[in-house]
Formats: structure tokens, C-alpha cells, sequence
């Protein structure tokens, strides 16, 4: 064997031992693919937040036709108050106040809104079973189908109007949903980034959408799949 022939043996042979074993290849691969997985979900995540933020109303509509009926979720400042400006000015039949405290009666909220005892006293229903927004959906869907309304204006924080609304559409696909978003003054004069508070209200709130939208697929698929085997059988 000639001195060159020799010496590109030795430099094969180094390059071999110097190699990684195959498992330890693997594992850097499977490192390298889980960081890019991660810094695209990171992305994605921050996209989504943006994007739900922008979906956020930041300003409050005028509703300019009447619908059959109202709901206002409970929970935040001036959600009644505004649900019932609209039901005197007419822009529903009847208002169904969701997720109010089971203590709670028509004649202290009466009480608590004199301007509006007329209307109270005659064409407003409360719901004590909700909870959550899960429960304001669940509620306002037997409602709607109790009163046989087509229609309905929704009202609720301006923050929590993506969630409720996804909640709604999902339970009642063939009902008129108008949103009316209530918006404070806080969230109408500030930028969201710069205050905290608000920052963290919005942030909570994206993570609750997330969730939601989760579940939703996950009871579809099951509900397809349970659908499919049926057909099986």
C-alpha cells in the first residue's frame, strides 16, 4: 500500500470514530425539531393574541334594526344598564338577564335601575342557572327556543364578546346574533399595552377563547366519530 493510499485509510477510519453514534444523532434531530415546534407555536400564539386583540371592539355600535329578543351576560359594569336602554328603546321584545345570582330577585334589580322598574316588572326574565359562558349559552339557547325568537342582541364586555359569541353561535347556528359590545371608558381611551391590568384582562381572556375553541373540535371530532362508528354498526 503506497504512503497516500495509507494516509486516506487513516483519515476514512478518523472520520468514522469521529462520527456520533446513531442514537445520539437521533437525539440531536429530535432536539433540533422540537425547538423549531416550539418557536412555532411561540409565533403562532403571539399571531393569535394579536389577532384576537384586533377582533376586540373598542368601540360601541348603534342598533339600528329591533330584534326579537335581548340577553346580557352578567359580570361586568354597565352590561344591564345598557341591555336595558335597549329593551325600553325598543330594539327587543323581552330581556333575558343570564347568569344572575340565585338571591337575586326582579324587584331588587327594580330597585336598583328605578328609571327601569316599567320595563322590569313586565319584560324581563332572569336566568340563575349559568355560571360561566359555557352556562349563559346553554341558558339563552332555552330561551330563545321557549320564546320561539329568530333573533336576538347580545350584550357583554367588549373583551368577552369573541368568546360569547363562538359560545351562542355554536348552540344556535340559525339564530340572529347581534353583538353590542359595552366598552368602559378605560378601554375606549387607553392603548391595551399600556396598561397592565388591561394587558392581563385581554391575555386571560385569549387563553379562555383558546380553550373554548379547543373543546369545540374536540366534541366535533367525537361527535363524528361516534356518528361514523353508528353507521358501522
Amino acid at each position: 500500500m503506497s504512503v497516500a493510499d495509507s494516509r486516506r485509510q487513516d483519515t476514512a477510519e478518523a472520520a468514522v470514530r469521529a462520527r456520533p453514534p446513531r442514537a445520539v444523532r437521533f437525539v440531536r434531530h429530535l432536539w433540533r425539531l422540537i425547538m423549531l415546534a416550539a418557536f412555532v407555536a411561540i409565533v403562532a400564539f403571539g399571531v393569535g393574541f394579536l389577532w384576537f386583540v384586533g377582533n376586540v371592539p373598542t368601540d360601541e355600535v348603534t342598533i339600528d334594526r329591533p330584534a326579537d329578543g335581548i340577553v346580557v351576560l352578567t359580570g361586568g359594569a354597565s352590561r344591564i344598564a345598557d341591555a336595558m336602554e335597549l329593551l325600553a328603546a325598543g330594539r327587543g321584545k323581552r330581556l333575558l338577564i343570564s347568569g344572575v345570582h340565585p338571591t337575586t330577585s326582579s324587584s331588587e334589580l327594580a330597585r336598583l335601575s328605578p328609571a327601569y322598574g316599567r320595563w322590569m316588572t313586565c319584560c324581563v326574565d332572569l336566568g340563575h342557572a349559568a355560571v360561566n359562558t359555557t352556562g349563559n349559552a346553554i341558558e339563552t339557547e332555552q330561551w330563545v327556543t321557549d320564546r320561539g325568537f329568530h333573533s336576538v342582541i347580545v350584550v357583554t364586555s367588549n373583551y368577552h364578546m369573541p368568546r360569547t359569541m363562538a359560545e351562542l353561535r355554536r348552540r344556535m347556528p340559525d339564530v340572529a346574533l347581534v353583538p353590542f359590545p359595552v366598552v368602559t371608558d378605560k378601554m375606549r381611551s387607553e392603548a391595551w399595552w399600556s396598561s397592565p391590568p388591561t394587558a392581563k384582562l385581554l391575555f386571560s381572556e385569549y387563553l379562555k377563547y383558546i380553550v373554548a375553541q379547543v373543546r369545540f373540535r374536540v366534541g366535533a371530532a367525537s361527535a363524528a366519530a361516534s356518528v361514523s362508528g353508528r353507521r358501522a354498526a
